[in-house]
């Protein structure tokens, strides 16, 4: 492939091979999203069976969110969904947005690399499962389209994410192209009918009778949809009942009443092609509850594709944690949602405005804008934060009447700027920007403006956040030691890791303490918790191991005596504890345990085994425990492993053959650079974005003074 025409060649035959999996696998919507560069968000590329408005919540997904395209890439397997049931307890926010009866799955297209995940969705008509042939058969699909992928990218020729999504026919869902088709069509679907809708919602017949019911000629409803020109369906629940026949395809009836008292019964009927609908005066009285009968009134609701896309967006907003989370949600979800090209989020902060994050700005732009005073009259946003009240400006001309310096700041055409109120407290301004003159319709500035509030509260709260985990980060990195001694006959790795959940603290710790010139001591325990309470009761399990051993006091008096100190503190949290004393002198190791896992040795013919410990009960419970001591040899190239249970605990993995793998790892690994056998060993437990508990290790290899081979590190 080559030429001017490469790239739409190979966009037509991505499609091709897109739609030909929906169609045999007789889904009735499909959707391929693909990679963005960055690799942190999925753009949809590519859809099938139902309008592209409907999707406009997710055509941008962060690959971190908890929904079934997602979990499809990052864990790089087939993810199916057989009911709304399953949906709601696996998927819950996805759930919420699609209230709809459907069975879905979500495949990763994978080739060389990753690309992305193929989405397809079935009625709940389909049975709950999937038999292995569909599975081969989808998995075939996703492996051809990964190929076409990679054709495309050896010439340069991928997908922009910014091109946004096409909707391509799949064969089965044909689109009437004239007033004898779409008859010829609503008959096959419904003898007898009145109207008929393509899947945009667009009438394409309407029959006499339905003029008559409806109130309009049919010149005057052929190619609008119902609810801009029958204004009293103008309501979102009236739009919802058509959101779910054409996604679900089952047929949905509901009641509405045409001013002043004409109730109608109305029928859906769906299938691939669009939606035959049937019309009858209804028999009975009005339902208790009758749609509104004022259908012109001035604040019309919002659509019900917006209010889907708030909840959704609402939803992202109550799972963010630090500021970077909003900052990446707001650009990634709220940014597309309504098609602006630029972003500044901007805290209060000592009375000014200091800019926390942007997205389609030049640098120099950002930086005249950061620090401005909350007062400020270059831009709208200082009266927008006094005021409380969102500012729109649709083009240029609009800013430069009230703010003539504003529009020269960058080369912006249309802004909104959304002030962030909490309480009546201004925590900061979101502007979204675009790049060609926009109008804000009534509907949009309210969806905005309700969104600003959502983000004023997930902006507050992860500066919160931040501030406490910076706070804790920092009392945990000062108990810790900076660096480690350098010891003559030892060579020395060690790392901490913390969880990657909660605060991202942790009691974990190590040290290595000089005992004069032929010993030293090797400690390192866990305290119970990831939180401030167990990184400060860490630094006094440190402090008082840290005493005992410069005192000279053996292994397990050291463990005793902190254990009675931390009896008195009572602080409710239990700590486990591994000291080991070296005798340069004597070449002996005497360790002695306080409920934590065995160090692993490693002899220097590479043989490799827990050390037999002793056990010995956790610190802090009995005053009286006893800590028996074990004794090993020290001999020349002897390489010592001590670690905390994050390195080693995994769910439904027995802690005995945890340890006998890591000591395999350990066997393997090349000893010659300790810190290249530290990173071996940490990435052997897993993903560091998966890490739930905070993780030290600490290697240290016996060289006796004399040896005179060197080795990278030392």
């Amino acid at each position: 492939m080559s030429g001017p025409g490469g790239a739409a060649t190979d966009a037509e035959e991505r499609d091709a091979a897109f739609a030909d999996t929906v169609r045999r696998t007789g889904a009735s919507i499909g959707a391929l999203y693909l990679l963005a560069p960055d690799e942190q968000v999925l753009c949809l590329d590519v859809l099938s069976g139902v309008p592209a408005d409907f999707a406009a919540p997710w055509v941008r997904v962060p690959l971190a969110a908890p929904m079934p395209v997602a979990v499809a890439v990052r864990e790089d397997r087939m993810v199916w969904v057989g009911s709304q049931e399953e949906m709601s307890r696996a998927y819950p926010r996805t759930a919420m947005v699609v209230p709809y009866p459907l069975a879905l799955v979500a495949a990763p297209v994978t080739g060389v690399q990753r690309w992305g995940v193929l989405m397809l969705m079935w009625p709940a008509t389909r049975p709950p499962y999937m038999t292995a042939r569909e599975r081969g058969n989808i998995a075939a699909s996703c492996r051809r389209l990964a190929r076409l992928l990679e054709e495309a990218a050896e010439h340069g020729r991928l997908p922009s994410p910014a091109d946004g999504p096409r909707v391509v026919l799949t064969g089965t869902d044909r689109r009437p192209v004239s007033p004898t088709m779409a008859v010829a069509d609503f008959v096959e679907r419904l003898p007898g009918g009145s109207c008929a809708l393509d899947l945009e919602g667009r009438f394409t017949f309407v029959s006499s009778g339905a003029c008559d019911l409806l109130g309009r000629d049919a010149d005057q409803l052929l190619g609008t949809v119902p609810w801009q020109s029958l204004r009293w369906l103008d309501d979102p629940v009236y739009e919802d009942r058509y959101r779910g026949a054409v996604i679900s395809r089952e047929p949905v009836a509901f009641t509405a009443c045409r001013p002043p008292d004409h109730w109608l019964d109305i029928h859906l009927y769906p299938d691939a092609s669009g939606i035959s609908v049937r019309i009858v005066p209804c028999g009975g009285q009005p339902p208790p509850a009758p749609a509104p009968r004022n259908p012109a009134r001035p604040a019309a609701l919002a659509r019900a594709g917006r209010l889907y896309q708030l909840m959704h967006l609402a939803a992202g907003l109550t799972e963010v944690v630090g500021v970077q989370d909003v900052i990446d949600l707001v650009a990634d979800q709220i940014m597309p949602a309504f098609g602006a090209q630029g972003m500044v989020l901007s805290a209060a902060d000592a009375g000014r405005l200091r800019i926390t994050g942007y997205r389609g700005y030049a640098a120099d732009v950002i930086e005249r804008l950061d620090g401005l005073p909350l007062d400020t009259g270059l831009t709208p946003a200082g009266q927008a934060i006094a005021g409380g009240i969102p500012a729109f400006f649709g083009d240029p001309d609009e800013m430069r009447r009230i703010y003539p310096q504003a529009p020269l700041m960058s080369d912006k055409q249309a802004w909104a700027f959304l002030p962030l109120i909490v309480s009546g407290r201004p925590v900061g301004i979101c502007i979204l920007s675009y790049d060609r003159p926009h109008t804000f319709p009534a509907e949009e500035r309210a969806v905005m403006t309700s969104l600003a509030g959502l983000v004023a509260q997930a902006l507050d709260r992860a500066r919160l956040y931040d501030l406490k985990h910076e706070l804790a980060h920092g009392l945990q990195q000062a108990l810790l030691p900076r660096s480690l001694p350098t010891i003559a006959e030892l060579r020395v790795a060690a790392r901490y890791l913390p969880a990657t959940r909660g605060m991202d603290i942790g009691g974990d710790f190590y040290d290595l303490i000089r005992l004069g010139d032929t010993a030293a001591a090797a400690v390192i325990g866990d305290v119970q918790g990831h939180n401030v309470a167990a990184a400060a009761l860490m630094g006094q399990v440190r402090s008082g191991v840290l005493v005992h051993a410069t005192l000279g006091t053996s292994p397990d008096q050291v463990l005793a005596r902190t254990n009675r100190l931390l009896v008195d503190l009572a602080p409710d949290l239990f700590t486990s504890c591994l000291y080991a004393h070296l005798d340069f002198a004597h070449r002996r190791v005497t360790l002695a345990g306080a409920g934590h896992p065995p160090p692993l040795r490693r002899l220097p013919d590479g043989d490799t085994r827990p050390v037999e410990l002793a056990p010995g009960p956790l610190l802090g419970i009995d005053p009286d425990a006893v800590f028996p001591v074990t004794e090993m040899p020290l001999t020349p190239g002897l390489t010592l492993a001590f670690y905390t249970d994050g390195l080693i605990e995994r769910p439904g993995v027995d802690v005995d053959e945890a340890i006998d793998g890591l000591a395999r790892h350990l066997a393997d690994a090349d000893d010659r650079d300790l810190d290249a056998l530290v990173d071996a060993l940490l990435r052997q437990a897993g993903p560091d974005g998966r890490r739930t508990d905070d993780t030290a290790l600490l290697v240290l290899q016996h060289r006796p003074a004399g040896d005179g081979e060197r080795h990278p590190g030392e």
